[in-house]
Parts: C-alpha cells; structure tokens; sequence
C-alpha cells in the first residue's frame, strides 16, 4: 500500500511548478551541457562533463521524487474541515507561559514554512497539537527545551 503525502493546494502546485521546471528548462539544458562537454574529447579529465552528469543526477532525482509525492498526494482544502478537534490543514491560534499568541497553520513536509506560521505536520509541535481542542495544554519537547502552550482557537481557514 502506498503512503499518502498530505499537502493543501499550494504545496500541490509549488510542486507541480517545480516539475514542470525541472523537466521543460532544467533536464534539456543539461543534456545540451553534456553534449557540449563530450565534444571537448577525453571525458576522463572533462570536469565540465563530470559537473553536467552529476547535476543530471540530482535533477533526474528531483524529478522522480516529485512525481512520487505527487502521486501519492492527498490534496486537502481546510476550508471543508470542522470541528473543534486539531487535524492537518487547521489554523491554531497558541498562547505560551507569557500568554503570547503565536498562530500556525499544520500543512504538508514541503510547505513548511515558521516565518509565514506554517509548520509541517511531522514537526514537534504540530505532533503534539493534533488531536487536542481548544482549552488543551500541550507540552512540546523542542530541541531548545521544553515549551508550554495553550490551545486559544482552532479554525479551518
């Protein structure tokens, strides 16, 4: 059985435009710098041949990875969620031991994003949210400690 990747649309698109890149701009010109690089003659001390396949590797990887996450994508739109209950898509509103507010939304691994208040649902914080309701303490363990918060608000937006 294959594994869902759980994203929102955004990430589905961020990645199907990456795709695209890589396949359309990306994938041809290396070809064209490979080809370029073995007419220069002996490939054994052709750096410039060497760099091209090597980058030819990472894309064709990319490439691959993309397509699989894309497959196996289970695109959610938050706006169809309710409940009180935190899932993934949800946008929670967190007040810590200060009583500051700090507002996150739990997307999919490659839409994370802590500065735009988006963290991936494979974080600390975010395994430690889903589930709980709005009143909950959740205690997270990070890697600077131990953090307290309290669940303010849960929306799906």
């Amino acid at each position: 059985m294959t594994e869902k990747v759980p994203m929102l649309m955004d990430g589905y698109r961020v990645l199907e435009q990456e795709l695209k890149q890589l396949k359309s701009v990306e994938r041809p010109s290396v070809v064209q710098a490979i080809e370029e690089a073995r007419a220069h003659g002996d490939l054994s001390e052709n750096a410039e041949y060497h760099a091209a396949k090597e980058r030819q590797g990472h894309i064709e990887g990319r490439i691959m990875e993309l397509e699989s996450k894309l497959s196996r994508a289970e695109v959610i739109d938050p706006t169809a969620l309710k409940g009180d209950k935190i899932v993934f898509g949800a946008t929670v509103t967190l007040a810590d031991e200060d009583d500051a507010e700090v507002i996150y939304q739990i997307v999919g691994a490659d839409e994370g994003d802590v500065k735009a208040g988006r963290i991936s649902y494979q974080s600390p914080i975010a395994r430690a949210l889903i589930g709980r309701k709005v009143g909950d303490e959740v205690e997270v363990r990070t890697p600077g400690g131990e953090r307290y918060y309290e669940v303010v608000e849960v929306a799906f937006k």
